[in-house]
């Protein structure tokens, strides 16, 4: 098990990536805080962990609220005894082209993917030190790196957490801290659903054409994902310090659309 007896706090964890993380996590023999907004998708979640075996305890919360950060990872050190490993999952995109995007989405936007952020890494990098180390994997994305259309709050966030992972990743490398980022591809979440839904014809038929469009031709499953946000948070990656794992199934080695 690669992280028998460690303590996870995993953000966003009761649906896709996030919940994705937990279960794996607890597989690989981690005691896992979930948090997220959905207490009847977070109790959903608790309870396959606990049937499969594995420890977990769910906070339902929101990460746009004053003061939750701070909480959520003194709650993990209280109830588990330490925080090795922080995943920040959490996130929130809307649709809308930059001139219509409102200052509300912008500043909401913000407020999950880069502020909270922020916020729980730095209470979990005060706490990591203290015990003596510890592991941050913050959940970017392949629009963190690429520009997108109707996306510029999504994508100028998901860069802003790159950059803030590598910072991260420089102040503190001489705490045994490592603070690294995924950055997934076209998954197939809630998130990519309710956009295909907006679209023209069935979610199947543009999930379809969606993946035409990507090298391995196919949207990833949320494990595979968690998998890359594993080998960061466990001491396989032991070298890896302010690294961006692109998990986006060879979208970032073609330099542009792929041809169909």
């Amino acid at each position: 098990m690669r992280l028998k007896d460690k303590t996870v706090l995993i953000t966003g964890a009761t649906a896709g990536i996030g919940e994705a993380c937990a279960k794996l996590f607890a597989e690989e023999g981690a005691k896992v805080l979930m948090t997220g907004r959905d207490q009847a998708r977070g109790e959903a979640v608790l309870a396959a962990i606990h049937k499969a075996g594995g420890t977990a305890e769910f906070i339902a919360g929101d990460v746009r609220e004053d003061g939750v950060c701070d909480h959520l990872v003194a709650e993990t050190k209280a109830r588990f005894g330490r925080i090795d490993v922080l995943v920040n999952n959490a996130g929130i995109l809307y649709f809308a082209a930059s001139a219509e995007t409102t200052d509300e989405q912008w500043s909401d936007t913000f407020a999950v993917n880069v502020t909270a952020v922020f916020q729980l890494a730095r209470a979990a990098l005060r706490e990591m030190i203290a015990q003596g180390g510890g592991s941050i994997v913050n959940i970017a994305s392949e629009s963190g790196l690429n520009g997108e259309p109707g996306l510029s709050a999504y994508c100028a966030s998901k860069g802003a957490v790159i950059q803030m992972t590598k910072c991260m990743a420089l102040d503190h490398i001489g705490d045994n801290v490592r603070v690294n980022s995924v950055c997934p591809g076209e998954t197939h979440t809630k998130m990519i659903d309710d956009w295909l839904g907006t679209l023209e014809g069935t979610i199947e038929d543009n999930i379809e054409s969606l993946a035409k469009g990507l090298p391995i031709r196919r949207l990833a499953a949320p494990r595979e994902v968690a998998y890359a946000a594993l080998f960061l948070a466990s001491d396989e990656s032991s070298y890896c310090v302010g690294t961006n794992l692109s998990c986006d199934g060879g979208n970032a080695a073609t330099g542009g659309p792929y041809p169909l």
